[in-house]
Formats: C-alpha cells, sequence, structure tokens
C-alpha cells in the first residue's frame, strides 16, 4: 500500500493561490516587458540592505539565528514596545499559517471578506477550518458586517487587511480601534498591516500591543523592496506571540534575510523616499486611466486599482491584452470587483510601457 494521506489533505485540490508572473510567461514564452501585476516595490532594497546582503552571503553556510534576536530588537525599539510583542517569520503568508494552526481545527469557523488575501483561505482550509465569507461594501472591507458574521459563527479568526488588497482601499484608525472594542472576547482580529508604510498618516491604528484579540501583521515586501527574501513579522500579546514557538519552524528564516531586513530597518531615509516614488507613481497610473474615461480607486498601498467600467468579463479581455502586449497586471476575481484590473507603480519605464500600451488593450476589449 502506497502512504496515505489524511483525509483532510487527500480532500483538498492541489492548487497554488497565484498564478505567478514565471508561470505566465513560461506559458507564453516571453519574459514579461513590465512586471506590475505582484505588489512588488520595483524600486528594489535600501543600496545598503543590498550591501548588508552581499556581505552576509559569505556566511550562508551557517543557519539562521532561530530566535531572530537582531531583528526583533530593533522591531521592538522601532515600534517602541517590548520585544516579547514581535515574532519575525518567513512573509506574512507563513505567519498567517502559523496563526492558523495554533487557533483552526476541523469545523472551526472563520470569517473573511469575499475575494480578500486567498493565502489566508488556503491556510483555514488546510488546517479544516470553516470559511464564513461577506462581500465587499463600496469596494471596501466591510467591518460590520465581519463583526455580525463572527458573532453569528463564534468565530475563532476573523481576518481583516487595511489598506486592502486587491481593492487598494482602506479605514481609517479609528474606524478599526471601533471594530476592535466590539470583537467577541473569544475571537482574535488578524490585521493585516502589509501596506500600512503607504497609506496616509491616521491609517494605523493605536491599539496596545498587548491586547488580548489583535494581532498585526507587517512585511519587508512591499515599501521597503524586499519580496523575494520572505521577512515579516507579527505584533501582539506575549501569549500569542509566545506561542508561535510551539509550533513555528525555527530555522525557517533567511540568515541573509534576517542581516538584509535589519539594514533596510536602519535605512528610514531610503524608505521614505521610495514612499514618495510610490506616491508620485500611483497620481500617473490614476492619471492614465483618468485619460482613457476609467475610474481609478482612491489608493493607500503601491498599486491602483482601475474600474473598467463594464463587468467581468470585459476587465478580463482588458487583462489578456495587456499580457499579450508583454505587461504583466492582475485583477481582482470576485465580482462586483472583478470589473476593474490592478496595476502595481512600477519604474517610470513599466510606467510607460503601460501607457503606450493601455489604450490598445482597451479598443482589443471593446471589439
Amino acid at each position: 500500500m502506497p502512504p496515505r494521506l489524511t483525509p483532510l489533505v487527500a480532500g483538498l485540490p492541489a492548487t497554488v493561490p497565484f498564478v505567478g508572473p514565471e508561470t505566465q510567461e513560461r506559458q507564453r514564452g516571453a519574459a514579461f516587458a513590465a512586471r506590475i501585476g505582484a505588489n512588488e516595490n520595483a524600486f528594489g532594497p535600501a543600496p545598503s540592505a543590498i550591501a548588508a546582503m552581499q556581505a552576509a552571503a559569505r556566511d550562508v553556510w551557517m543557519y539562521a539565528d532561530p530566535e531572530n534576536h537582531d531583528l526583533r530588537h530593533a522591531l521592538a525599539a522601532h515600534h517602541g514596545i517590548a520585544p516579547g510583542h514581535i515574532q519575525v517569520g518567513e512573509g506574512i503568508d507563513a505567519l498567517l499559517g502559523y496563526v492558523c494552526r495554533m487557533f483552526v481545527a476541523p469545523g472551526t469557523a472563520v470569517v473573511t471578506s469575499d475575494g480578500a488575501y486567498p493565502t489566508f483561505n488556503f491556510h483555514v482550509a488546510g488546517f479544516g477550518g470553516s470559511l464564513h465569507k461577506v462581500p465587499y461594501r463600496d469596494d471596501r472591507e466591510d467591518l460590520s458586517a465581519l463583526l455580525d458574521r463572527a458573532r453569528a459563527t463564534d468565530a475563532a479568526l476573523v481576518y481583516l487587511s487595511n489598506p486592502d488588497n486587491p481593492m487598494g482601499t482602506w479605514h481609517d484608525g479609528a474606524a478599526i480601534t471601533d471594530m476592535v472594542a466590539q470583537l467577541p472576547d473569544n475571537t482574535l482580529l488578524i490585521l493585516d498591516e502589509a501596506y500600512i508604510d503607504a497609506a496616509p498618516p491616521g491609517t494605523a491604528p493605536v491599539i496596545d500591543a498587548a491586547h488580548p484579540n489583535v494581532i498585526r501583521m507587517r512585511t519587508f515586501s512591499k515599501a521597503y523592496g524586499m519580496a523575494g527574501a520572505r521577512v515579516g513579522y507579527a505584533i501582539g500579546s506575549r501569549d500569542i506571540i509566545a506561542a508561535f514557538d510551539r509550533i513555528r519552524n525555527h530555522f525557517g528564516m533567511n540568515r541573509t534575510a534576517q542581516i538584509g531586513a535589519l539594514a533596510a530597518l536602519a535605512d528610514q531615509p531610503y524608505l521614505h523616499a521610495t514612499l514618495a516614488r510610490i506616491a508620485a507613481g500611483r497620481d500617473r497610473i490614476a492619471a492614465i486611466a483618468l485619460s482613457h474615461g476609467l475610474m481609478p480607486l482612491a489608493s493607500a498601498t503601491n498599486f491602483v486599482t482601475v474600474d473598467c467600467g463594464h463587468g467581468g468579463a470585459f476587465a478580463r479581455r482588458v487583462l489578456a491584452g495587456l499580457i499579450d502586449r508583454g505587461i504583466f497586471v492582475r485583477m481582482p476575481f470576485v465580482a462586483p470587483q472583478d470589473r476593474c484590473i490592478r496595476i502595481g507603480v512600477g519604474t517610470e519605464a513599466d510606467l510607460d510601457l503601460f501607457e503606450q500600451n493601455f489604450g490598445a488593450a482597451l479598443q482589443a476589449a471593446s471589439r
């Protein structure tokens, strides 16, 4: 008899939540000329972080520090909290998986928004949780609906990204604080703040790191330009942060990535210069959309979601037209948000190519 999968795993589809640009390049037999679909930071990490990682490469024969001591302490100082409130992990994706492993058993109720970050759903399914989804309202996650569904299902977890992916919209910090105050006592809010660095002042709520019902997720993938390094961190109560050590991959972090993140965190002037470039890029994408009579959604992220003005079928044709022309972009996959496409802030050259090809893709989609 062959080795047997567990019934839970045997019943799951073998899927990858995202179709990466590399997969599409292999399928189309050509590289993309502009890679502006994966919410990456095309401006890259700080030169100081690159230099630190280059210097660290010679020591890659050593394992990484399993306690992430230096990075945890630097992050704690950055946020003005104790290191016991910080857990470092292999990107937010891995941290979400660890949280699900800690709190989700077969049948556990978990609440999220329909069309929100699919990797979270992937982890919930992997531990047998029962997903309960609420629709977006006005292209934003519906805080009231999330709370209502959490109460109705006795949910262990509620997932909320603020600013939001895939729409780029956001709630101000006061609204999030009010939501936290209304959480059921036995519900944990996972507040995914991957894009918070690019958001307007006041978007990040003031929440005590010791709050027992909130865990916040941050990353070096977006504003810090280190998506490929896989460095994320969680901010939460000491009890929850300590619980990660019960189940996490203690050697999961890449030593070179740890050192690069430490250098990137120290180079705040580069971060702020990058955020200015991201803001300028958002403005340019919005102007391109408006020049074609389309409506860009206000964005607090490193991408802009553009309403193509028709249904999902039309938006998919626009997307296909851009991909055919070597421009990698993505789109929301749930109606009515699937009437949009999502364009990441790229370099000037990337956005030049987008501008040059967008009109032709729209015309082709209209035929």
